[in-house]
């Protein structure tokens, strides 16, 4: 089996706690992307956590928040669910599927961010059409 940096795509853009929600906003279209990873640093490139498109919509837009001044400190996900490099991808699927994420960053022994692992790289990457459609079902189905 494949380990999670045999599928993951390498050096996702990132973003810092302290910039703008507008400015991980312009990334996300930029780079087509529905999450980025928040570092704590450009240096250490340590996952502090992610900020998603949902966040943005929920915790920015619902609530009127002004995205020039908020953030990206104040709506990210601390408590990321990630996986190694080195892991076998197989278990980073299970957690994925598990935990309904669409999207998982990969670190490394120091817990800098090397890549990320989206639903469509799982799709164009391992070459089981059943377990992509399986893990994709598990993902979608309605939390209780």
């Amino acid at each position: 089996m494949k380990k999670c940096s045999d599928v993951m795509t390498k050096k996702p853009v990132c973003c810092l706690p302290g910039d703008s929600v507008s400015k991980a906003a312009q990334w996300m279209n930029k780079e087509n992307v529905g999450s980025i990873p928040v570092i704590e640093n450009q240096e250490t490139g340590k996952l502090l956590g992610i900020v998603t498109d949902r966040d943005l919509a929920i915790k920015v837009i619902a609530n009127e928040r002004d995205a020039k001044t908020t953030k990206v400190a104040d709506v990210m996900t601390e408590k990321v669910i990630s996986c190694h490099m080195d892991e076998d991808i197989k278990k980073a699927l299970d957690a994925m599927a598990k935990h309904q994420l669409r999207r998982m960053p990969v670190v490394d022994n120091d817990l800098k961010i090397v890549g990320i692992i989206s639903q469509a790289d799982v799709a164009t990457r391992i070459n089981k059409p059943e377990e992509t459609a399986s893990m994709v079902k598990d993902i979608s189905q309605p939390m209780n």
